[in-house]
């Protein structure tokens, strides 16, 4: 049985109305925590690819997380941590910044524009629509698409493929240190992920480190300090540029740009509040309780605004984490556990030395197994109706081949559209997959 709660935290919180204590709520925040803080080492490697300063995209990492979470905890009373998405600091880095030649500034000033639309979608009900109108294989296909280019870039990292002027990549040399430590870590992480120890993935990083420190492959500068200067990332965001403003850039670009990242965070966030309330016992069903959908509509304004704070601190567009099942799990089912997790995000800070030792080849591992996960959504495609599984199959491939999250998303909504208009199936799509991939369309011609 629950333990009374000190009246101020039961009557913010409402414990005993969720039938939980303090210590439960405290134990699920930091299960929720170790299996998410993964993010304050690997967030930095990934968008180190672009110049940003990683001391500092270290801080604004934590700093995301930690206010999205409260946001979470304050706003919605949700047990749900928030910090920046995997997969969308790949979009960030390696498509947006790499691909397509924006700064990292203007990168930034995406993220905010991007976090503008998302909270009018969620203000106005329109993103309640376009969640309703995509077809469910195309949102299990992004989903396996992004977890695709995530492996590619984690087996790059790692050393594990290289590029090869003859085959495109070719198998790295496994007679040295990094491929093997990056291998060995991301079994690490799955013995411990099958053992269902918590935080496998931060011990599998941590592991890969500390080999590499004592083999004398990485230099020891501490464990804990104060934090690194958040200056040269914090209001860094380049809005003007993003619009379209600098040299080289068009609209279309922009357009192209920001379809993406809201599309992504639509489906990635809502996706993930969804299945972690339902898990918690906080969504109905049958989704009738008039007092738990405001709540979920708080949620989604939470997770919104997140995304605006992380672009002004320095950072990719910070979503729910789905790694918030495991708090729930625990017993976590009121906002006391996302209050936690902002806690932890907070005293995180102080170990930057530590996040500044992770070399590449450690964090390579994590991003290889959260792309494994990612990868289970392809069973809930319809593989035996082609309209459907040749889109899904397009939007999943051409994500890591063509090293662009945007190009999978344009090929699988123009594919499913084109589908269905010629197999005298149209009325099956969805208004808003014709608006998505006619705006893709565009971005193509004017390119």
């Amino acid at each position: 049985m629950a333990r009374p709660a000190p009246r101020a935290l039961d009557s913010l919180f409402k414990l005993g109305q969720h039938g939980t204590d303090v210590r439960t709520e405290v134990v699920a925040g930091v299960t929720t925590f170790l299996t998410m803080s993964y993010i304050v080492f690997v967030n930095p490697s990934v968008l180190g690819n672009t110049g940003m300063d990683t001391g500092a995209v270290f801080v604004a990492t934590c700093l995301a997380a930690a206010i999205g979470s409260l946001v979470m905890a304050l706003a919605a009373n949700y047990p749900v941590g928030m910090a920046p998405g995997m997969g969308l600091n790949a979009f960030f880095a390696f498509t947006v910044v790499g691909a397509m030649g924006y700064t990292w500034q203007q990168a930034l000033g995406a993220v905010f524009v991007s976090g503008i639309v998302f909270l009018l979608l969620t203000i106005t009900g329109a993103r309640a629509w376009l969640i309703a109108g995509i077809p469910h294989s195309l949102r299990s296909a992004i989903t396996a698409g992004i977890g695709l280019f995530l492996a590619i870039i984690a087996l790059q990292k790692s050393e594990l493929i290289v590029g090869d002027p003859d085959t495109l990549v070719a198998l790295g040399d496994l007679r040295q240190p990094e491929p093997l430590l990056a291998v060995a870590g991301f079994l690490l992480i799955a013995i411990l992920e099958a053992w269902r120890v918590r935080g496998a993935i931060l011990i599998g990083i941590l592991a890969v480190t500390a080999t590499s420190l004592l083999l004398g492959r990485v230099q020891y500068h501490g464990i804990i300090d104060l934090p690194p200067s958040l200056a040269p990332t914090f209001l860094q965001l380049d809005i003007r540029g993003a619009l379209g403003g600098g040299e080289g850039f068009s609209i279309a670009a922009m357009l192209h740009v920001v379809i993406v990242f809201v599309l992504v965070e639509v489906f990635d966030a809502t996706g993930t509040l969804m299945g972690v309330a339902r898990r918690a016992g906080l969504l109905p069903p049958d989704d009738a309780a008039a007092a738990q959908q405001r709540r979920f509509g708080r949620a989604l304004f939470a997770d919104s605004t997140a995304i605006l704070a992380g672009s002004l601190l320095g950072t990719s567009s910070t979503t729910a984490y789905i790694e918030s099942a495991s708090g729930v799990q625990a017993g976590g089912r009121t906002g006391l556990t996302a209050l936690v997790v902002a806690a932890l995000f907070l005293l995180a800070l102080l170990f930057s030395p530590l996040a500044g030792m992770v070399p590449p080849y450690a964090t390579a591992p994590a991003l290889l197994f959260v792309a494994g996960l990612m990868l289970r959504e392809l069973g809930d495609v319809h593989w035996d109706d082609l309209t459907e599984a040749i889109p899904a199959a397009l939007c999943t491939l051409a994500m890591p081949f063509t090293y662009s999250i945007a190009n999978g998303l344009a090929f699988g909504f123009i594919a499913y559209a084109v589908l269905k208009l010629f197999t005298g199936r149209a009325r099956q799509v969805h208004m808003a997959v014709w608006v998505v991939a006619g705006l893709f369309v565009v971005r193509f011609a004017l390119e």
